[in-house]
């Protein structure tokens, strides 16, 4: 049996080792305070300007509130949901704005792609071109809309003027039901095609050479090698780039606001612009409160679906 380990010493030494430096301690604690102290203004900050609206909203959609009548907010309990949820007039703006994400990304999605597949076979001035393609998406939505306006214009626009030099009738672009959507459809394509063409490209650029070699090795088509190869490499990128530009475009409020302030009639209204025309316009605070915690809703919802379906596509 061994001797037991004396608690005192006469070694200085070993009360040293035994024992940690009381001042290394407080130096370890002082650094996670002065951690703590950098991160909370910055965290408190977030969570009021995040957390603090979202659950504010989410009280008001429960009540009768208006910001310009004053007084308190009566509850009504689901009244202002079974009110929108039943409205004809929210499923035409639902659908309006259903067609708008769906022509809009779709066509930026065919368009980016192929910008990225002709860019990705160049040799030489793909950083000249890439770059040229992405000044549309640097500017600002206010600006891109008011461009636009007056491009397409009924009596002084550009377009109608090169329809009317090679023979053409000229089109009331943003002044008729039919051409209206189709405009802002167009114009939303314009500038964030480019968003999908640079994911795209950056997908395409990583797809391994040595597979395109084997192929030309078989001699593989080019149809075969694109179907095969770089359709299947590249779809998943293509597929996040869907759903941010979905995403983006399910709230769409300035080009409508500048282009059509959702005319003629209601035929380019948006959800997001009928909430501004509710709570901005009508001042019916509560129920533009639950218009937007059921678009945040759709959106979780339709979000983590597609992303189900990622990770099935992933894992398969």
């Amino acid at each position: 049996m061994s001797d037991p380990v004396p608690l005192t010493t006469d070694d200085p030494g070993q009360v040293a080792s035994a024992t940690p430096p009381a001042r290394g301690r407080s130096r370890r604690l002082g650094d996670r305070g002065l951690a703590v102290a950098f991160v909370s203004p910055a965290l408190l900050l977030l969570l009021a300007m995040s957390v603090f609206p979202l659950l504010w909203a989410l009280y008001l959609s429960f009540t009768d509130y208006s910001a310009t009548r004053g007084g308190p907010a009566n509850f009504v309990g689901f009244g202002n949901y079974t009110a929108i949820l039943t409205s004809a007039q929210v499923h035409t703006r639902a659908l309006t704005t259903l067609v708008y994400v769906v022509g809009a990304v779709s066509l930026q999605t065919v368009l980016g792609f192929a910008i990225a597949y002709l860019i990705s076979r160049r040799t030489h001035g793909r950083g000249l071109l890439t770059t040229l393609f992405l000044v549309p998406m640097m500017l600002s939505p206010v600006v891109v809309g008011l461009f636009w306006r007056f491009m397409l214009d009924a009596q002084f626009g550009v377009i109608n003027s090169m329809l009317g030099s090679v023979g053409l009738g000229q089109v009331e672009w943003l002044t008729r039901q039919r051409t209206a959507l189709v405009s802002l459809i167009v114009v939303d394509t314009w500038q964030w095609t480019p968003f999908i063409m640079l994911i795209a490209l950056a997908g395409l650029t990583a797809v391994p050479r040595y597979l395109y070699e084997a192929a030309s090795i078989d001699r593989a088509s080019e149809w075969f090698r694109f179907r095969t190869i770089t359709l299947p490499l590249v779809w998943p990128l293509l597929l996040i780039a869907v759903l941010f530009r979905a995403i983006e475009a399910f709230r769409l409020f300035d080009l409508v606001y500048i282009l059509t302030s959702g005319g003629p009639g209601v035929s380019t209204e948006t959800l997001s612009f009928h909430v501004y025309k509710v709570a901005f316009l009508g001042f019916n605070t509560g129920t533009a409160s639950a218009y937007g915690i059921l678009m945040v809703l759709v959106v979780v919802v339709l979000t983590q679906l597609y992303l189900r379906y990622l990770n099935k596509l992933k894992e398969g």
